[in-house]
């Protein structure tokens, strides 16, 4: 095993900020219970703001980001996991103030780590990754509530970003009529091919001006964006029905009303993806390898070496990609 490995490395002093791909030794890394050897990485908005200087997700530098991995255990200390294993490892403090998965190698502790479910390729989890984790936590939360496809049609926002992708995808593929939401009039072919019935325009889910009520539309909705988008959503959603938020795109300020909750019975359910307890984590990554795992995964995903990713992450930043972008640390180009 080598003493150097390659990893992308964001810096930050009194006169410069860099984001370059550089030569690392085990020595460099944090402490962990389990050192994988990375195969795959993703790309999430998290980790675009991680390489600017002024992002406020990393705290101290040098710094490796990388919100979600997966690979192959080299050692462990921890007796969950051995040698060989394959594992899947997202959120956490991961890619914020531990040395994430834009790494050929990283240490992480043993309660991070979800061993690779049966049905899913390493690729494939990282197709998914945190985003699609998201998605998956989100059409799960919407079920329990009470969510079924006879209910009528599912919204989902910021449809060509990855959670909205995967949001898109996964419900179709449970046989719900799915409306997309987008701003991007070239890529309703392509949420056509993810399985959306219909598609609508960012201005007709959040129009200029916001009613406390407005017609009963949707059975339930994935929403990645916030902002005055949910409250737009809100104020459409069917008497009993359910929002599942987990983004914030859209700003953090919600100018809804009671109305929607006290009127007409609405769920507002919170997402989130990076505590989410560890058995629930295992169960829903287990539901990804079978009945969330959409069949045109190919469609969602777009592959960069290690090389190309400084551009990618400046890419999401500026709305620039759609779907879900793998990081190969596999390639010898890398």
């Amino acid at each position: 095993m080598s003493e150097n490995f390659k990893a992308l490395v964001v810096n930050k002093t009194e006169e410069d900020f860099t984001v370059n791909v550089e030569s690392l030794t085990f020595d460099d890394l944090p402490e962990g219970d389990v050192l994988i050897r990375v195969h795959y990485s993703s790309v999430n908005y998290k980790d675009g703001l991680a390489s600017t200087p002024n992002g406020k997700i990393v705290q101290s530098y040098p710094f490796v980001p990388g919100i979600d991995l997966a690979g192959t255990v080299v050692s462990s200390q921890d007796d969950r996991y051995e040698e060989g294993q394959q594992v899947i490892v997202t959120s956490y403090e991961l890619g914020v103030s531990h040395y994430g998965g834009y790494s050929e190698y990283a240490n992480v502790p043993g309660d991070w780590v979800v061993p690779l479910p049966e049905g899913l390729t390493l690729k494939e989890a990282m197709a998914f990754g945190t985003a699609g984790f998201t998605a998956a936590l989100s059409v799960q939360k919407l079920e329990e509530s009470g969510l079924t496809p006879e209910d009528g049609p599912v919204l989902v926002s910021g449809a060509t970003g990855g959670v909205g992708s995967m949001a898109v995808a996964m419900l179709a593929k449970r046989g719900y009529d799915v409306t997309a939401s987008t701003g991007k009039e070239s890529e309703h072919g392509y949420l056509k091919e993810l399985g959306a019935k219909d598609i609508v325009s960012r201005e007709e889910v959040t129009p200029e001006k916001l009613r406390p009520l407005s017609k009963q539309r949707w059975a339930g909705a994935v929403d990645p964006v916030g902002g005055k988008t949910l409250a737009s959503i809100l104020s459409n959603t069917q008497y009993g029905g359910s929002v599942a938020v987990s983004g914030l795109t859209a700003g953090i300020d919600v100018p809804t009303t009671v109305f929607p909750f006290i009127l007409r019975s609405v769920n507002l359910l919170g997402i989130d993806s990076v505590y989410c307890p560890r058995d629930l984590r295992v169960s829903l990554w287990n539901r990804i390898a079978e009945d969330l795992k959409p069949e045109g995964l190919e469609e969602i995903m777009n592959e960069v070496s290690l090389n190309e990713l400084p551009q990618t992450l400046s890419d999401i930043l500026k709305g620039k990609t759609r779907g879900r972008t793998v990081v190969n640390l596999t390639n010898e180009d890398s």
